[in-house]
């Protein structure tokens, strides 16, 4: 295998898909170009929007891919969550013409974390971060996007090792008399409800729906943009109490899973959705609501919580897994 030619890594969401070429960088920190997002909509498959994102970069055809994919990643078969897309990781490297790798997002997001630099990060709180990454840390990833990712990570000689979960599952926990009511709403609805029915780019309008309801007003369907984009223009509307119960729901979820994976050394927070709705998120109510633990407070208020700003952290993860 030729190792002077780029590998092409993947980030595989729900919504979107990221295509770059990824080459070895002068330090540890892979170099990424040709970045190319698309909707997953666009295309019938991924082995479509692949190709179609090598027939547009030209050049030398990659011998490599390796794929990061919002799935658990547990044999050949493949089928993205929240995404029609499925496929046999086999047959879709032989239909490529590649060596293929497929590891999970989250996985990338452990990767990622000890060749991040201070501009990639913002800390939420004043609890400074621990470092340097060569030691041995315990962390949590907690990112929603399209829908709810969790994990643990162990970052020890300055390589990320995922705990897998699919702890986004894990079912939605009230802390207060209006989340209570909130369950109410959403439980004839959907069941057993789930904190990605919240905490996510799509729980957002089922946590709009909600609001309007325990609030007495009626429906008005609106999709994550429109929710945004009403809460800037109007503070003290039921779009900005949306997002201001969000970020509480979110910091009460981060410090849940930071305690149940002993996170001691930090919690980081990716996504796109986390980086649209930041100015809520910094507000206070993500902080005030994870330390909130009751008897374990004191423990929680001594862990960081940092927002991976990076625009392609989950791609650059992938390319650090391709170039070790």
């Amino acid at each position: 295998m030729d190792d002077s030619l780029p590998i092409l890594v993947a980030d595989i969401g729900g919504t979107n898909a990221r295509f770059a070429l990824a080459r070895r960088g002068s330090a540890a920190r892979p170099e990424l170009a040709d970045i190319l997002q698309v909707a997953t909509a666009e295309y019938p498959s991924l082995k479509d929007a692949a190709e179609a994102y090598l027939q547009r970069c030209g050049g030398p055809r990659p011998q490599r891919a390796v794929l990061a994919v919002a799935s658990a990643v547990t044999g050949d078969a493949i089928k993205i969550t929240n995404n029609p897309w499925a496929f046999s990781i086999r047959e879709l490297g032989a239909d490529l013409g590649l060596s293929l790798d497929v590891i999970n997002d989250f996985t990338a997001m452990a990767l990622v974390l000890p060749v991040l630099e201070a501009g990639d990060l913002l800390a939420i709180g004043e609890v400074p971060m621990r470092e340097p990454f060569d030691a041995r840390r315990s962390y949590a990833v907690v990112g929603p996007g399209t829908g709810l990712g969790v994990g643990g990570v162990i970052v020890e000689q300055g390589r990320g090792i995922v705990i897998q979960s699919e702890g986004g599952h894990v079912g939605f926990s009230p802390g207060t008399p209006y989340e209570l009511e909130l369950l109410r709403v959403l439980q004839p609805r959907f069941g057993r409800v789930s904190a990605e029915r919240l905490i996510s780019g799509t729980g957002l309008v089922n946590l709009h729906d909600a609001v309007r309801a325990v609030e007495g007003l009626d429906a008005a369907p609106l999709t994550p943009e429109q929710i945004s984009e009403q809460a800037a223009a109007d503070a003290d509307g039921v779009c900005a109490r949306t997002l201001q119960v969000f970020a509480e729901l979110l910091g009460a979820f981060a410090g849940d899973v930071a305690l149940a994976f002993g996170a001691w050394d930090g919690v980081f927070l990716p996504g796109g959705v986390t980086q649209k709705l930041l100015p809520w998120i910094a507000a206070g109510g993500f902080r005030r609501r994870f330390d909130d633990k009751g008897r374990h407070g004191a423990i929680l208020r001594k862990i960081p919580t940092q927002v991976i700003t990076h625009p392609q952290a989950g791609l650059l993860g992938t390319a650090v897994q391709a170039c070790s």
